[in-house]
């Protein structure tokens, strides 16, 4: 089993700056695409940003692209999120995703191809 745990959320004005770190414990050697999510009251859960095992695949939702840089440092089992130019609408639970089984250079962009969830925190940005 993978746990993972998210850090980082908080309160900040709009066009501030966040981010987000997720660590990984258990059995880390089984991971191989990590991901990011988001969840806004009233609203599903939606794809942010993906990252290959091998960092060299990476993929942005287009809300986000821009502004948003997703990172792995896989000697330390995490992956960071960095977030600018935050708006309003970035407000939600931030989930870090990892899946069990896949290759070096794939990425994920689907809910049910990640296998581990974090428990989620949350960003608010105020206007």
């Amino acid at each position: 089993q993978v746990q993972l745990v998210e850090s980082g959320g908080g309160l900040v004005q709009a066009g501030g700056s966040l981010r987000l770190s997720c660590i990984a414990s258990g059995r880390t050697f089984s991971i191989y695409a990590m991901g990011w999510f988001r969840q806004a009251p009233g609203k599903e859960r939606e794809f942010v940003a993906a990252i290959s095992w091998s960092g060299r695949t990476i993929y942005y939702a287009d809300s986000v692209k821009g502004r948003f840089a997703i990172s792995r440092d896989n000697a330390k089992n995490t992956v960071d999120l960095q977030m600018n130019s935050l708006k309003p609408e970035d407000t939600a639970v931030y989930y870090c995703a990892a899946e069990g089984s896949g290759t070096a250079f794939d990425i994920r962009r689907y809910e049910y191809q990640y296998d581990y969830w974090g428990q989620g925190t949350q960003v608010t940005v105020s206007s």
